[in-house]
Formats: structure tokens, sequence, C-alpha cells
């Protein structure tokens, strides 16, 4: 296994170059926060970002919006923020090109409708000091509303756990972390292993997750940190999205030779239908979250035409995204 000693010698060629090489660091941790059109919520999602100790920057990466989102950047007066603009390249290529610019040691990729909570950082930190081998550390979020009212009720997981260390072969089989804001990210190891690939619509995020986990360990911290926005113009909304967006990732993940090369032989094709098995119980957990029962009750039988003994567990997981868990 490749440590986290030993990414920074890995290719980069992946992660296109942007012809300025990153400057030596400000302050431990960088927050990329890629927008697009996000006038409604950038400003509550930078401050929760300014009010973060140990951030030593927040780069800003307006993807091409048509709305007020770069003069309410451009209206705050903070040094520690920095806008760039990306062109409507797409999301993954607005975080590539925050995190090829950043400074920081560690790397937070804070979606712009979304908000850190009060020491969300500080507690990542504190962990990646205690698990020194960690190219990843992670925590959990809960749900809020356009309002920015809670409407999740993650809080009642006390004590829940996911998973630590050589965490990859689960990874593997769904992705557990959903949310970029609950991450903190080596950055020489996310530059390592090529960043965001550019070429997913969806769950780009999981391919990431899961080359890092390939070269390295990542660490759990049961604490919630972010607030998770649902709401009707989310990227995300079950309304338009369906499991044949998601599972283009599914193919990219299980081609990854990187990825490939570090599972147990012959654990690909069962990997694989557990993690169609997660995407398909997802888009049924956000058709329910937005009233799509009948959309949520097709996606649960995808589930049991795939594995009849995988839709108990789908269905209770669909059962706690209806009471908001």
């Amino acid at each position: 296994m490749i440590t986290a000693d030993a990414i920074i010698d890995l290719p980069t060629a992946a992660l296109p170059s942007t012809g300025v090489r990153a400057p030596s660091p400000v302050g431990p941790v960088s927050v990329v926060i890629p927008a697009k059109n996000a006038a409604a919520y950038i400003r509550e999602t930078i401050d929760s970002a300014l009010m973060q100790s140990s951030v030593g920057e927040i780069i800003v990466v307006d993807d091409g919006s048509t709305d007020d989102t770069i003069a309410i950047v451009r209206s705050i007066r903070d040094p520690r923020l920095r806008l760039m603009t990306n062109k409507s390249s797409g999301v993954s290529a607005a975080r590539n090109l925050g995190a090829q610019n950043a400074a920081g040691v560690w790397l937070v990729f804070l979606d712009a409708d979304d908000r850190l909570r009060p020491g969300a950082v500080a507690t990542l930190l504190a962990a990646a000091r205690g698990a020194p081998r960690a190219v990843l550390v992670y925590g959990d979020y809960n749900t809020i509303d356009s309002e920015g009212q809670q409407i999740g009720r993650r809080e009642l997981l006390k004590g829940r756990r996911k998973p630590s260390g050589d965490v990859l072969e689960r990874l593997a089989s769904g992705n557990f972390i959903v949310n970029g804001g609950i991450v903190l990210t080596r950055a020489e190891a996310f530059r390592a292993v090529g960043g965001f690939d550019v070429t997913l619509r969806y769950c780009e995020d999981w391919h990431c997750w899961c080359r890092l986990a390939a070269i390295g360990e990542f660490e759990f911290v049961p604490k919630l940190l972010l607030d998770y926005r649902l709401h009707t113009a989310n990227t995300m909304n079950a309304t338009v999205r369906t499991p044949q967006d998601f599972l283009p990732a599914v193919t990219r993940v299980f081609d990854d030779g990187l990825i490939l090369a570090r599972l147990p032989q012959g654990a690909a094709a069962r990997l694989r239908q557990a993690a169609e098995i997660h995407l398909v119980t997802y888009s049924a957990m956000q058709a329910i979250r937005f009233g799509r029962y009948r959309q949520a009750l097709a996606y649960l039988g995808m589930v049991g035409r795939r594995s009849l003994k995988a839709m108990p567990r789908s269905a209770i997981r669909i059962v706690l995204a209806y009471l908001g868990i």
C-alpha cells in the first residue's frame, strides 16, 4: 500500500496544470468553493468558512454565473478570500482549479449552498493530526432546507461509526461520505491522484475518494460538521436525477487501474453489484426526500431485480430518509 509519506512521488498528469504553481502554505487549510448562480446562499457559505479557525484561505471558483454571485463575493472584504473564474467548465474543473492554486496543506471542498458548522475545520484538523497516515479525514452532516432550517434528524444516530484505516473495499461498494464539505483532504494526495474526473457528471467525488483510498488511510470523526442544504435547485434533486445518471461512475471506478490494483482478487464483481445497489437506493432516498414516493418504489424494485437479499436493507434506508435520518 502506498503511504501518505509517498504520495508526492505519484504521477499528477491527470490534474491539468493551470500554469500557476501553488505558493508556499499560508495556513493549514484551504477551502475551495465552486459556485454557479449561487447568489442566494454564497454569502452564508463564505461566512461559515471565514469563521473557521485554521483556514488560511477561501477560494471561490465562479463557473460562469449570470446572477450576482461574483458581485457578492467581491463585496466581502477579507484577505483570506480569493475569487477565480472557470468559464462554465463544470464543477469538477472548478474544484480542480481551486485545488491546483490552493496554498494549504489540507483542502476542504465546500458547496456554495452548504455551510460549515462552528469548529468543523478545527475538529477535522485535530483528527488529522492524530492520524498521521491519513490522506483524508471526514465527519458527518445534517440537512437543512432552503431557508436554512434543520430538517434532518441525524443527531439521533449518536455513536454511529463509519470506517477508518484502509477503507477502499468498503468505499468501492458505495459512497458513505456523500458530501465533500465534511472532508479534509491532504492537498498533495489530491493532486497525486489527479483530482476530480471532469468526464463524470455525477459521483465524481466517489471516484476521487476511491482513488485516495487506494493510496492511503481515512479517518472518521463521529460529529456533525456540515449543514447540507436540500432545495429544488439542488444538483442532486431527485425530481430530475435517476439511477442511470449515476451508474457511469460505477463503470469508471471499476475500470480504474489504481483502484482495481488495491482491491482483493476476485472482489470486483461483487463490489460492483453492491455499488449499483447503493446508488439505486440513494436515488430512492433522494426521491423520498422530495416527495416522489412512486418513483422511490420503482427504484426499490430496481434493487430487487439486482438482489432480493439487498431489498430489506435498502427499504430500511429509504424509511430512514423519510424520517430525515
